[in-house]
């Protein structure tokens, strides 16, 4: 099982997790981001001495030492004048160095975020595939969908873009201000008082924004797993005529769906709207009050036209910040509905778990069993021993426990303290390691699961290596062989989603010989013969008994001609075993199972 149960404290936490492997992707973003700041910030002053000091005749002690060594060693002011080219070529150098490195940036932030999210499905994926069988029992499978694919995206938009978005921001506003403040401290004034006002009223949409996200978000998983389960069970929907039923109630919760996003959409165009009407309120006094200053010859024309230019590339990064604010709402919703997964507690073996031989007897001992909801125990102080290499049959109406009682065996659920054991042999099943305890138990359901693969794929699934002849020996035992035959492509025939495409005792007869390619020392059946005809029932279990001498076998059905033959047959009742002995013993206690067999008996 997973050896990965870690908890995250925090989001930073798991968010550190994710980028573990790929931090250097956005190092090397975060160095390129600066340069392309720098450079961005370059021109805007080259033009402000060029118009200054060569075009106009500013004093050379305006000049920075740096600026004016470039420009002696260019020729001098009167050499510019006459070849102001030249500044045109350092123009276009620092433009080509600028798209240079962005693209770098790009290349860098891109390959981080691609890696990033690879990263996050894989750990998504290999940490649900650990969690408890309950768990899943728990959410709905839509709902994880939506987790794993949109929350997930939202998070590497907000780590790749608007995380190094934020930090590109503060640099730029930061050198912004300082070309500024060197300029006019008046106007720096007048520009900067607009970007704590910007902070505060984004704060103040901040959580409602949030609020609005999450509903949004829970209710597209809820519609994730409404278009999942009819499009899973399509066969169904379209047997009972339920088309129009459904179709009307994904239209519903659809359109209350599209009612939160609406609802959304109306806050951020609130907020983005006065964001842009402040943002434009800053640029036009700024050119206001530069122009009048200008005009006092408080500052240069050049000094000017670069106050206007560093003004200008403060607008997006100030609007943007806000956005960005905005949008830390979202993925702080998806960071938080991610980390319900990650932090779910994953399936642990003891330390230094056994890996026994399963060809032993198999204990129950005064097991007793509720499910999570607080219902009624479905089990109640069941005992019984199921010996090594026999087979034994369980027989129970609906809701009596049967299956309840493999799954405890397979560890699908936990016994919970107090509440009996199993042993095999004489080891507790919670001492085994529970991928070897499940990959020597056998499990065929009475509704069995078909990937989307051919039929020699979905035989062969259980083995990462199966010789056809194998494969073919399997589906023989489960009289499945001549009905391949006649299909056109034979075992390559696709079987579609879930086995859309076989009958119901197909796919069950399938899901047998999957089961027995495996081989393991105990199979269990649930009811998986309960779609097949009584003559293929009979076929199915005569050749079963003649290949499976040295396997437990486990019968569980409704059907008495499918479990008379067993060693062993015990009938539970509302969760007790209320019988127990071989057919002819059960027939002579007269009682549940001789009732059972007179009515199934009756229609022979």
């Amino acid at each position: 099982m997973s050896s990965n149960n870690k908890k995250f404290r925090s989001n930073t936490d798991l968010v550190l997790y994710f980028l573990k492997g790929n931090k250097r992707f956005f190092f090397l973003s975060i160095i390129f981001s600066i340069l392309v700041t720098f450079f961005d910030l370059i021109n805007p002053k080259i033009i402000q001495y060029t118009v200054d000091f060569c075009i106009d005749d500013a004093e050379s002690d305006s000049v920075p030492v740096y600026l004016k060594g470039i420009m002696d060693a260019l020729g001098g002011r009167e050499f510019l004048r006459e070849h102001l080219y030249y500044i045109a070529v350092v123009v276009a150098i620092v433009a080509l160095l600028t798209a240079t490195f962005r693209y770098i940036f790009r290349l860098c932030n891109a390959q981080g975020a691609e890696k990033l999210i690879q990263r996050m499905r894989n750990k998504l994926f290999e940490h649900i595939m650990h969690l408890p069988f309950t768990w899943h029992g728990e959410n709905h499978t839509g709902d994880i969908i939506q987790r794993c694919t949109s929350d997930v995206d939202t998070i590497k938009m907000f780590i790749s873009e608007q995380m190094l978005s934020l930090f590109r921001i503060v640099i730029r506003i930061a050198v912004a201000m300082y070309f500024m403040v060197g300029i006019s401290i008046p106007m720096s004034i007048v520009s900067g008082a607009f970007i704590p006002i910007i902070v505060i009223y984004s704060g103040f949409f901040h959580n409602r924004i949030r609020t609005e996200f999450e509903r949004a978000d829970t209710e597209e998983g809820r519609l994730s797993a409404t278009a999942q389960e009819n499009l899973t069970g399509v066969r169904v929907v379209r047997a009972f005529g339920r088309e129009k039923y459904e179709k009307d109630r994904f239209v519903k919760q659809n359109a209350e769906y599209t009612q939160l996003w609406i609802n959304l959409m109306r806050t951020l165009a609130a907020f983005w709207s006065s964001n842009d009407l402040i943002s434009g309120l800053q640029v036009m006094l700024i050119t206001v009050l530069g122009a009048v200053f200008c005009v006092q010859d408080s500052i240069t024309v050049g000094e000017y036209i670069a106050f206007v230019s560093y003004n200008a590339m403060l607008v997006w990064p100030v609007r943007a910040l806000g956005r960005i604010i905005s949008e830390m709402s979202k993925a702080g919703v998806s960071i938080d509905r991610i980390a319900y997964i990650m932090n779910s507690e994953t399936e642990e073996d003891k330390e230094n778990a056994l890996k026994p031989s399963l060809k032993q007897d198999i204990t129950f001992e005064h097991v007793s069993y509720a499910y999570e909801n607080g219902g009624a125990d479905v089990l109640k102080d069941v005992s019984f021993t199921i010996k090594a290499g026999t087979t034994f049959g369980i027989l129970g109406g609906t809701g009596s426990g049967k299956s309840t009682l493999m799954y405890l065996m397979d560890r699908l659920y936990d016994l919970k303290e107090g509440c009996g054991r199993i042993l095999v042999g004489n080891t507790d099943i919670t001492d085994i390691k529970a991928s070897w305890l499940r990959s020597n138990i056998g499990f065929v359901l009475q509704e069995p699961f078909l990937f989307s693969r051919t039929l020699s794929e979905n035989i062969g699934i259980t083995q990462k290596k199966t010789d056809f002849a194998e494969i073919r020996a399997a589906a023989r035992i489960a009289a499945l062989d001549e009905t391949i035959e006649d299909f056109s492509k034979g075992y390559e025939t696709y079987v579609g989603e879930r086995g859309v495409t076989l009958s119901g005792g197909q796919k069950q007869r399938t899901a047998i010989a999957q089961m027995l390619v495996s081989k393991p020392p105990i199979m269990v059946f649930d009811d998986s013969l309960s779609a097949v005809d009584t003559q293929t029932d009979a076929r199915i279990r005569h050749a079963l008994s003649e290949n499976t001498t040295d396997s437990t076998v486990v019968l569980i059905s409704h059907r008495i001609m499918t479990l008379m033959h067993a060693d062993n047959i015990i009938v539970l009742d509302h969760g007790r075993i209320a019988e127990q002995g071989t057919h002819e013993q059960l027939l002579a206690q007269g009682g549940i199972y001789k009732k059972i067999y007179d009515i199934q008996m009756q229609g022979t």
